[in-house]
Protein backbone atom coordinates (compact mmCIF):
# COMPACT_ATOMS: atom_id res chain seq x y z
CA UNK A 1 0.00 0.00 0.00
CA UNK A 2 1.36 3.43 -0.95
CA UNK A 3 2.23 5.73 1.94
CA UNK A 4 0.12 8.84 2.45
CA UNK A 5 3.28 10.66 3.64
CA UNK A 6 6.80 9.64 2.59
CA UNK A 7 10.03 11.28 3.83
CA UNK A 8 13.03 10.09 1.82
CA UNK A 9 16.41 11.37 3.00
CA UNK A 10 14.87 14.71 4.01
CA UNK A 11 17.22 17.52 5.08
CA UNK A 12 16.44 20.91 6.60
CA UNK A 13 18.83 23.67 7.65
CA UNK A 14 18.31 26.94 9.48
CA UNK A 15 21.52 28.73 8.45
CA UNK A 16 24.31 26.64 10.05
CA UNK A 17 21.93 24.49 12.08
CA UNK A 18 21.14 21.09 10.51
CA UNK A 19 17.63 20.68 11.92
CA UNK A 20 16.50 17.55 10.06
CA UNK A 21 19.12 15.01 9.04
CA UNK A 22 18.44 12.12 6.67
CA UNK A 23 14.81 11.64 7.69
CA UNK A 24 13.30 8.44 6.28
CA UNK A 25 9.73 7.92 7.41
CA UNK A 26 6.59 6.41 5.88
CA UNK A 27 3.08 7.10 7.19
CA UNK A 28 0.09 5.03 6.10
CA UNK A 29 -3.50 6.25 5.83
CA UNK A 30 -5.27 6.01 9.18
CA UNK A 31 -2.03 5.84 11.17
CA UNK A 32 -1.57 7.92 14.33
CA UNK A 33 2.10 8.85 14.62
CA UNK A 34 3.38 10.55 17.78
CA UNK A 35 6.73 12.34 17.46
CA UNK A 36 8.55 12.98 20.73
CA UNK A 37 11.98 14.04 21.90
CA UNK A 38 13.86 16.82 23.71
CA UNK A 39 13.43 20.52 22.96
CA UNK A 40 15.28 21.55 19.82
CA UNK A 41 15.29 18.04 18.35
CA UNK A 42 13.42 19.07 15.19
CA UNK A 43 9.94 17.72 16.07
CA UNK A 44 7.94 20.81 15.12
CA UNK A 45 10.03 21.39 12.02
CA UNK A 46 9.37 17.81 10.95
CA UNK A 47 5.60 18.09 10.99
CA UNK A 48 5.62 21.66 9.63
CA UNK A 49 7.26 20.35 6.46
CA UNK A 50 4.17 18.18 5.80
CA UNK A 51 2.02 21.22 4.94
CA UNK A 52 4.95 23.26 3.63
CA UNK A 53 5.11 25.75 6.48
CA UNK A 54 8.77 24.78 6.31
CA UNK A 55 10.42 23.94 2.99
CA UNK A 56 12.88 21.06 2.88
CA UNK A 57 16.45 21.62 1.61
CA UNK A 58 17.22 18.12 0.42
CA UNK A 59 15.72 14.69 -0.14
CA UNK A 60 12.15 14.02 -1.19
CA UNK A 61 8.85 14.51 0.63
CA UNK A 62 5.63 13.13 -0.85
CA UNK A 63 2.28 13.99 0.73
CA UNK A 64 -0.94 12.64 -0.79
CA UNK A 65 0.94 12.03 -4.01
CA UNK A 66 2.30 15.57 -4.24
CA UNK A 67 6.08 16.09 -4.33
CA UNK A 68 6.61 18.88 -1.81
CA UNK A 69 10.22 19.36 -2.91
CA UNK A 70 8.86 20.45 -6.33
CA UNK A 71 8.53 24.26 -6.37
CA UNK A 72 5.44 23.94 -8.59
CA UNK A 73 3.42 22.13 -5.90
CA UNK A 74 -0.06 23.55 -5.24
CA UNK A 75 0.43 24.73 -1.64
CA UNK A 76 -3.15 26.02 -1.29
CA UNK A 77 -4.56 22.62 -2.25
CA UNK A 78 -2.11 20.90 0.07
CA UNK A 79 -3.22 22.98 3.05
CA UNK A 80 -6.86 22.16 2.36
CA UNK A 81 -5.97 18.49 2.63
CA UNK A 82 -3.59 18.80 5.58
CA UNK A 83 -5.12 20.50 8.62
CA UNK A 84 -2.95 21.82 11.43
CA UNK A 85 -3.50 22.67 15.09
CA UNK A 86 -0.81 24.74 16.82
CA UNK A 87 0.28 25.29 20.42
CA UNK A 88 -1.43 28.68 20.37
CA UNK A 89 -5.01 28.59 19.23
CA UNK A 90 -4.73 31.31 16.53
CA UNK A 91 -8.46 32.02 16.50
CA UNK A 92 -9.58 35.32 14.98
CA UNK A 93 -10.52 37.43 18.04
CA UNK A 94 -12.93 39.64 16.06
CA UNK A 95 -15.01 36.64 14.89
CA UNK A 96 -17.28 34.51 17.03
CA UNK A 97 -16.77 30.74 17.24
CA UNK A 98 -19.14 29.89 14.41
CA UNK A 99 -17.60 32.49 12.09
CA UNK A 100 -14.10 31.26 12.91
CA UNK A 101 -15.10 27.77 11.80
CA UNK A 102 -17.09 28.72 8.69
CA UNK A 103 -14.55 31.21 7.28
CA UNK A 104 -12.51 28.61 5.38
CA UNK A 105 -15.42 26.57 4.04
CA UNK A 106 -17.16 29.74 2.80
CA UNK A 107 -14.16 31.37 1.12
CA UNK A 108 -11.94 28.44 0.14
CA UNK A 109 -14.35 25.53 -0.35
CA UNK A 110 -17.11 27.89 -1.62
CA UNK A 111 -19.76 26.20 0.51
CA UNK A 112 -23.12 27.88 0.93
CA UNK A 113 -23.64 29.74 4.24
CA UNK A 114 -26.33 27.24 5.27
CA UNK A 115 -24.12 24.20 4.54
CA UNK A 116 -21.08 25.76 6.24
CA UNK A 117 -23.12 26.61 9.33
CA UNK A 118 -24.66 23.15 9.53
CA UNK A 119 -21.25 21.49 9.22
CA UNK A 120 -19.75 23.86 11.82
CA UNK A 121 -22.50 23.09 14.33
CA UNK A 122 -21.95 19.35 13.78
CA UNK A 123 -18.24 19.84 14.45
CA UNK A 124 -18.91 21.87 17.60
CA UNK A 125 -21.12 18.99 18.75
CA UNK A 126 -18.29 16.59 17.99
CA UNK A 127 -15.77 18.58 20.07
CA UNK A 128 -18.30 18.96 22.87
CA UNK A 129 -19.09 22.69 22.89
CA UNK A 130 -22.13 23.35 20.66
CA UNK A 131 -23.39 25.90 23.17
CA UNK A 132 -20.35 28.13 22.43
CA UNK A 133 -21.28 28.82 18.77
CA UNK A 134 -22.00 32.50 19.38
CA UNK A 135 -19.24 33.09 21.95
CA UNK A 136 -16.13 35.16 21.29
CA UNK A 137 -12.70 33.54 21.65
CA UNK A 138 -11.88 35.76 24.64
CA UNK A 139 -14.88 34.29 26.48
CA UNK A 140 -13.55 30.72 26.18
CA UNK A 141 -11.11 28.77 28.30
CA UNK A 142 -7.86 27.63 26.70
CA UNK A 143 -9.20 24.11 26.32
CA UNK A 144 -12.36 25.38 24.65
CA UNK A 145 -10.35 27.58 22.29
CA UNK A 146 -8.19 24.64 21.28
CA UNK A 147 -11.28 22.53 20.61
CA UNK A 148 -12.61 25.31 18.38
CA UNK A 149 -9.24 25.35 16.60
CA UNK A 150 -9.58 21.60 15.97
CA UNK A 151 -13.14 22.07 14.68
CA UNK A 152 -11.93 24.86 12.39
CA UNK A 153 -9.23 22.61 10.92
CA UNK A 154 -11.72 19.76 10.46
CA UNK A 155 -14.17 22.07 8.69
CA UNK A 156 -11.86 21.99 5.66
CA UNK A 157 -12.38 18.20 5.49
CA UNK A 158 -8.66 17.35 5.59
CA UNK A 159 -7.24 13.90 4.91
CA UNK A 160 -4.36 14.44 7.38
CA UNK A 161 -4.25 16.32 10.69
CA UNK A 162 -1.06 17.75 12.21
CA UNK A 163 -0.88 18.65 15.90
CA UNK A 164 2.11 20.64 17.17
CA UNK A 165 2.10 20.22 20.97
CA UNK A 166 -1.60 21.12 21.10
CA UNK A 167 -1.84 20.91 24.90
CA UNK A 168 1.40 22.65 25.90
CA UNK A 169 -0.27 26.06 26.41
CA UNK A 170 -3.13 24.63 28.49
CA UNK A 171 -3.68 24.39 32.21
CA UNK A 172 -3.49 20.76 33.40
CA UNK A 173 -7.24 20.38 33.94
CA UNK A 174 -7.94 21.43 30.35
CA UNK A 175 -5.54 18.99 28.71
CA UNK A 176 -7.81 15.96 28.95
CA UNK A 177 -10.71 17.61 27.11
CA UNK A 178 -8.46 18.30 24.11
CA UNK A 179 -6.84 14.85 24.18
CA UNK A 180 -10.32 13.27 24.30
CA UNK A 181 -11.22 15.03 21.03
CA UNK A 182 -7.96 13.85 19.45
CA UNK A 183 -8.59 10.30 20.62
CA UNK A 184 -12.05 10.43 19.04
CA UNK A 185 -10.46 11.54 15.75
CA UNK A 186 -7.99 8.67 15.94
CA UNK A 187 -10.78 6.16 16.51
CA UNK A 188 -12.53 7.59 13.45
CA UNK A 189 -9.56 6.70 11.25
CA UNK A 190 -8.02 10.15 10.74
CA UNK A 191 -4.34 10.11 9.71
CA UNK A 192 -2.58 12.13 12.42
CA UNK A 193 0.95 13.35 13.10
CA UNK A 194 1.24 14.60 16.66
CA UNK A 195 4.13 16.27 18.46
CA UNK A 196 3.45 15.71 22.15
CA UNK A 197 4.99 14.99 25.54
CA UNK A 198 1.71 13.45 26.74
CA UNK A 199 3.11 9.95 27.06
CA UNK A 200 -0.01 8.39 28.57
CA UNK A 201 -2.05 9.61 25.61
CA UNK A 202 0.65 8.44 23.17
CA UNK A 203 0.78 4.99 24.71
CA UNK A 204 -2.99 4.66 24.48
CA UNK A 205 -3.67 6.18 21.05
CA UNK A 206 -0.54 6.05 18.85
CA UNK A 207 -0.12 3.41 16.17
CA UNK A 208 3.57 4.21 16.21
CA UNK A 209 5.97 6.53 18.01
CA UNK A 210 9.08 8.22 16.64
CA UNK A 211 11.85 9.43 18.95
CA UNK A 212 13.72 12.37 17.45
CA UNK A 213 16.98 13.74 18.83
CA UNK A 214 19.45 16.11 17.22
CA UNK A 215 17.42 16.16 14.01
CA UNK A 216 17.63 12.41 13.53
CA UNK A 217 15.20 9.56 14.08
CA UNK A 218 16.82 7.59 16.88
CA UNK A 219 14.14 4.93 17.19
CA UNK A 220 10.57 4.22 16.12
CA UNK A 221 8.03 1.52 16.77
CA UNK A 222 4.72 0.65 18.46
CA UNK A 223 4.23 2.41 21.81
CA UNK A 224 4.50 -0.77 23.88
CA UNK A 225 7.85 -1.61 22.32
CA UNK A 226 9.28 1.84 23.05
CA UNK A 227 7.92 1.99 26.58
CA UNK A 228 8.80 -1.54 27.66
CA UNK A 229 12.05 -2.27 25.82
CA UNK A 230 13.51 0.62 23.83
CA UNK A 231 16.59 -0.56 21.97
CA UNK A 232 18.58 2.69 22.02
CA UNK A 233 20.25 4.04 25.17
CA UNK A 234 19.23 7.61 24.24
CA UNK A 235 15.56 6.59 24.07
CA UNK A 236 15.84 4.77 27.40
CA UNK A 237 17.38 7.82 29.07
CA UNK A 238 14.80 10.24 27.67
CA UNK A 239 11.81 8.10 28.60
CA UNK A 240 13.21 7.48 32.08
CA UNK A 241 13.46 11.24 32.56
CA UNK A 242 10.09 12.18 31.13
CA UNK A 243 8.15 9.40 32.88
CA UNK A 244 9.38 10.63 36.25
CA UNK A 245 7.11 13.64 35.97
Amino acid sequence: MASIISFQGVQKHFKDLHVLQDIDLEVQAGEVLVVFGPSGSGKSTLIRTVNRLERIDGGQLLVLGQALHDPRVDTARLRRDVGMVFQQFNLFPHLNVLDNITLGPLHVLKESPAAAREAAMALLERVGIPEKADAWPAQLSGGQQQRVAIARALAMRPQIMLFDEPTSALDPEMIKEVLDVMEDLARGGMTMLIVSHEMGFARHVASRMVFLDGGRIVESGPPEDLFTHPTQARTQAFLAQILKH
